[in-house]
């Protein structure tokens, strides 16, 4: 049986990977951000787990948009990082998991979620951005394997928040009966609100935000009977990502504890938070 040992809530806004790679952690239009991680990451240092699951969204950078599926799980041994621009990101390649991969494969097809499987998968920094919010110095490697879980936040119809949670629910069923591995730490990524385009682009919603990072913990079914319209609404267009945070929170148990919580605004016009759970 696999233990799920916590969960991780946390932006995955590309610049932050930026200002870590060119080492501007330090500057005033970024300390305050890196300084609320802190206690988050020496939390997590002492609890490393045998795998983690990233929940995420590529950026038309793994995948081409002519094919999106609504979800999707990597298989593979490894993951490259993809070149988004500018080259991939001075970080090490992500070991997989691809036994655990295969266990989650069957578990949840036969729970009714019909997976898409990656056998090859580069990764962008929509993965790579919450291992490094979680490991910010990880030398020659990643603390441990990764299983990628994909999620549809950029095409309509994207799942909706019940429909993710329910995953999470599957997903929390389907690590129970694992034993290949006696703990694992789960990442959903994403968010917060923020648009990039429109009329209303650079729109945050602070007051939706803080709500969200309490709910998360407190009443995770009133985030899940949210509809894509409330999400785009009260977040914004990109908003919709915080969906794949209750993927994370529906594997975990029903009642949880907020190990560490921060959040900073902005980063690239966009609001960024971090929530630490320990199942309770």
């Amino acid at each position: 049986m696999a233990e799920v040992i916590w969960g991780l809530g946390t932006s995955h806004v590309p610049s932050i990977g930026a200002a870590m790679d060119r080492g501007l952690t330090t500057d005033p239009r970024w300390k305050p951000l890196f300084d609320g991680y802190a206690p988050a990451r020496e939390w997590l240092a002492g609890r490393i787990p045998d795998v983690a699951i990233v929940i995420y969204n590529d950026h038309a950078n793994g995948l081409d948009l002519d094919v999106v599926p609504t979800f999707g799980i990597g298989t593979a041994e490894r993951y490259a990082v993809a070149d988004e621009g500018y080259g991939p990101r001075p970080v090490p390649d992500v070991v997989g998991a691809p036994e655990l991969s295969l266990h989650l494969v069957e578990q949840l097809v036969d729970a009714g979620f019909d997976l898409t499987v990656f056998q090859e998968l580069d990764v962008d920094h929509g993965l790579t951005v919450p291992l490094s919010v979680w490991t910010p110095e990880p030398g020659g490697a990643w603390p441990c394997p990764v299983v990628p879980l994909l999620v549809n936040v950029i095409q309509y119809p994207q799942p909706t928040a019940a429909r993710c949670y329910a995953l999470g629910q599957a997903l929390g069923r389907a690590l129970a009966v694992y034993d290949g591995v006696r703990t694992v730490g789960i990442l959903g990524t994403g968010g917060m609100s923020h648009q990039l385009a429109g009329s209303r682009a650079g729109f945050i919603n602070s007051e939706f935000d803080h709500m969200f990072l309490d709910a998360i913990e407190r009443d995770p079914a009133a985030l899940a009977a949210l509809s894509r319209q409330d999400y785009i609404r009260q977040a914004g267009s990109e908003g919709i990502e915080l969906v794949m945070w209750l993927i994370m929170r529906g594997a975990m148990n029903e009642r949880v504890r907020t190990v560490h919580s921060t959040y900073f605004v902005p980063a690239s016009n966009t609001a960024a938070g971090l929530a630490l759970l320990e199942n309770a």
